[in-house]
């Protein structure tokens, strides 16, 4: 059971570093939306490429008329609610097949 712990611990980090990654993504589209940048350039493809799949369905859950677009504050508050619940969890779970304690 402890390779299973360390396998789960292992990966809850990785999935930690990647959300903390996604999340800086976001900030940075966001942070591009404001300046119009050149929508050909490939950094500003790829951010939007990687952000629009999931910022999309909150923008039609919310439907707001506002002059600020809230789905990225609402995605990074599911990244953290994940980082904070699901990533812990995972943690507890591995160190309890391990035999240890948190």
């Amino acid at each position: 059971m402890i390779i299973l712990g360390n396998f789960i611990i292992a990966l809850a980090n990785i999935l930690d570093l990647a959300l903390t990654i996604y999340s800086f993504i976001i900030i940075i589209g966001a942070v591009l939306s404001w300046v119009n940048p050149d929508p050909y350039n490939p950094i500003v493809r790829f951010i939007y490429g990687i952000t629009e799949p999931l910022l999309r369905p909150i923008r039609k859950l919310l439907k707001l008329r506002l002059p600020i677009d809230l789905s990225p504050l609402i995605l990074l508050l599911i990244i953290y609610f994940l980082q904070k619940f699901l990533i812990q969890s995972l943690i507890e779970l591995g160190f309890k097949l391990k035999g240890g304690s948190v």
